[in-house]
């Protein structure tokens, strides 16, 4: 038998990026002398395996493992994905309505964010339905057990319910079979091994061939299949990017403080990846959060100074947030900046304005910081009002208006310029029973009257002085 081709590849330890040769800096993740070789034989699945994954009929899939020949495209089949609910509101919203049978979903996060935590819930809801099985590499079964069912008190249908704890890719290949499988959870793809490839679990050719393995098994006999990536340093998905070419669908989990998880799509082949979903961490498991803004606001019934309420839109989500502010005497020979979820830049910009078109000093010391530990890009504008507000109102000492909300971008001349989808943005905030809306004049249009109840107002303004005097 003639001896399989060695092919030899390039790949950033950090990232994952591919290339055909080698170069000292990785041009994804702009690291420095973390590309390796590796060798992968060209053919990474063994007879066995192929004969193990086909000894039953073969179900197509979503990625076309099952070939028809070359056919006409009015000759095709079309057939709709079906969806199940996975338990969790948030995560059917991200997936697109529910997890689509038959596709593979790649989960990553953080250590601690909740991964574990989350498909463990996800485990009891489908075993109600389906044959379920969860392998979990990374710790005894004993350990699982205790955590799913005593702490987490979760009820799972032993008939349909098992529990694995190989960390040998055929081994889950077998018993899927064996025992009939339609969802799989695989904990983690870094922590499985092939015997038909060289390596540690966890090296590139290790994950590949281990992804690919599981992949084609979902394809052909309709397995569901979720994944558990790690992340490097960077929090961005280890491994091989070709391993985000194999499954349908990506899905991240962002940490923003001890409690709030955010988890966003980075693909997915049956839905957007514009929605957003919100999670609470309890020592109860993880749950869905229907009521986002509720997390960012600091629901204290007395109204404090520097205090601004703003709307940011997250993916496809309007979410109300709270801007806190503190402006006291410089103590040094230099005055302090702090900012907590808000860009340092952009409080630079509205200082700079407020002194120059406002008249307002700001050689102060300040902090400014976003309650419920939500962080907003560089990019993010449409809070400037906000900031603005709440700095005003603490160098006043006067608390803002009760029940106001601020949403627009202050721009270098002092004006207030408006935000993309304004709209969405102000009928969130009166849906909340907000009842003074300030927005940017530019951007203020008669059909937002529609949303407008009784007590409420849309307030437009022109510029910085508009808002002082508003404030005043």
């Amino acid at each position: 038998m003639a001896k399989a081709k060695i092919k030899i590849a390039y790949v950033c330890s950090e990232c994952g990026a591919d290339y055909t040769k080698w170069q000292g800096q990785c041009s994804e993740c702009k690291a420095w002398n973390t590309i390796t070789e590796f060798r992968e034989a060209a053919s990474s699945t063994s007879k066995s395996l192929n004969a193990a994954i086909n000894r039953n009929n073969k179900v197509g899939g979503y990625a076309g493992t099952t070939s028809n020949g070359v056919q006409r495209i009015s000759t095709v089949q079309v057939e709709e994905a079906a969806r199940v609910t996975t338990g969790l509101s948030e995560l059917d919203r991200v997936l697109g309505g529910g997890i689509t049978l038959g596709s593979v979903v790649l989960l990553s996060g953080d250590p601690g964010s909740g991964k574990t935590t989350l498909l463990t819930k996800v485990a009891e809801v489908m075993s109600q339905t389906m044959p379920t099985l969860y392998v979990t590499a990374e710790e005894s079964l004993s350990q699982w057990a205790k955590r799913g069912v005593e702490r987490l008190k979760l009820n799972y249908n032993q008939d349909n319910f098992l529990l694995s704890d190989t960390d040998s890719v055929e081994d889950i290949v077998d018993q899927c079979i064996e025992n009939n499988i339609k969802f799989l959870i695989a904990d983690s793809i870094q922590a499985f091994e092939s015997n038909s490839v060289e390596g540690s679990a966890g090296g590139v050719t290790q994950v590949k061939t281990c992804a690919k393995i599981l992949n084609r098994l979902c394809k052909q006999h309709g397995v569901t299949l979720v994944l558990v990536g790690q992340v490097n340093k960077n929090s961005q998905m280890a491994g091989p990017q070709t391993l985000k070419h194999i499954i349908d669908t990506a899905v991240h989990i962002e940490v923003n403080d001890a409690s709030v998880r955010i988890l966003r799509a980075d693909k997915n082949r049956f839905g957007d990846t514009e929605q957003v979903g919100i999670f609470q961490m309890t020592e109860k498991g993880m749950h869905s959060v229907d009521n986002p803004s509720r997390l960012f606001l600091s629901g204290s019934e007395e109204h404090f100074e520097g205090s601004a309420i703003s709307v940011i839109k997250d993916g496809a989500r309007n979410l109300l947030i709270e801007i806190q502010a503190l402006a006291t005497e410089v103590e040094g020979e230099k005055s302090i900046r702090n900012c907590i979820g808000v860009s340092y830049s952009r409080l630079s910009l509205i200082t700079a304005v407020l002194k120059k078109h406002g008249g307002i000093p700001t050689y102060y010391d300040i902090n400014i910081s976003l309650v419920g530990g939500l962080k907003m890009s560089d990019s993010e504008t449409s809070t400037d009002m906000a900031v603005t507000a709440a700095l005003l109102s603490s160098i006043n000492s006067k608390p803002v208006p009760e029940d106001a909300v601020f949403i627009g971008e202050l721009a270098l001349t002092g004006e207030l310029r408006q935000v993309p989808q304004i709209v969405p943005r102000v009928r969130e905030a009166l849906t909340h029973g907000k009842k003074q809306i300030y927005i940017p004049a530019v951007a203020y249009h008669k059909s937002m009257q529609q949303f407008v109840k009784p007590g409420q107002s849309i307030i437009p303004l022109k510029n910085i002085r508009d808002l002082i005097e508003a404030l005043n």
